[in-house]
């Protein structure tokens, strides 16, 4: 009789105890999920930001081929008679143009565009801190562009485009993609990838190099900005 007595309540202890474990091991359970599925919506920002700074190169380069072949005309053939050599384009230009600090030129900017918020306007230049930043305020760039990617898409649709797509490219909006062209001087060109030394004198040099720097920007209240660059060597 005094060992029923004794455990009068125990049951109800237990199941308490065990109430309180099962409680905490859920609450940590749903912790880790969520810190996961966190990971994983970054991990996927991370990699679209990173296809679009893979963009930003592309159309840099496009920029210049554009430039040394001709630009294309209405008929869909290059204008040859207006192919060039981009060069830098800063005070001491011949006409003088407006020295580059960072500030991009929005290309395909709208009313209805998202433009990034002014604390990311300079977040590409700021992406290479080993630029020479006060020669570029004398020399210039051959160009700096900003695009919305978002519009980039809307831009590219047809009649049959779905009720999905339009709203895709509307999440799409806060990607900007970035790029400026420095021209480096005059390489030697073999019609395939070569470096490009420091101190390239122009004497027996028959191509002219160029530095794309290309950014992806995520303009979401965290921010998110991925910088590449490459190096182009075009034939004079």
């Amino acid at each position: 009789m005094n060992n029923r007595k004794n455990e009068k309540g125990f049951a109800l202890i237990l199941s308490l105890v065990l109430l309180l474990v099962m409680s905490l091991m859920g609450g940590s359970l749903i912790v880790i999920s969520s810190g996961d599925h966190q990971s994983n919506n970054t991990s996927d920002e991370y990699q679209q930001t990173f296809y679009i700074a893979e963009m930003a190169l592309l159309e840099g380069e496009k920029y210049l081929l554009n430039q040394f072949q001709g630009p294309w005309k209405k008929n869909g053939t290059r204008d040859t008679t207006k192919k060039n050599l981009p060069t830098n384009c800063g005070p001491s230009s011949t006409p003088a143009c407006v020295a580059f600090e960072g500030v991009m030129v929005k290309k395909n900017y709208d009313s209805t565009s998202d433009a990034p918020r002014s604390d990311i306007t300079k977040m590409c230049f700021n992406s290479f801190p080993d630029l020479d930043r006060k020669k570029l305020k004398v020399e210039g760039v051959a160009v700096a562009e900003s695009w919305n990617f978002g519009t980039v898409i809307k831009e590219s649709f047809g009649k049959n485009t779905s009720v999905e797509e339009k709203a895709e490219s509307v999440l799409l909006k806060v990607y900007f993609y970035e790029y400026f062209v420095q021209t480096i001087g005059s390489a030697p060109f073999r019609g395939y990838g070569s470096s490009v030394k420091k101190g390239q004198q122009d004497s027996g040099q028959d191509g002219m190099a160029y530095r794309i720097y290309g950014c992806g920007l995520n303009s979401k209240a965290d921010r998110m900005v991925v910088a590449l660059e490459s190096t182009v060597i075009l034939p004079k």
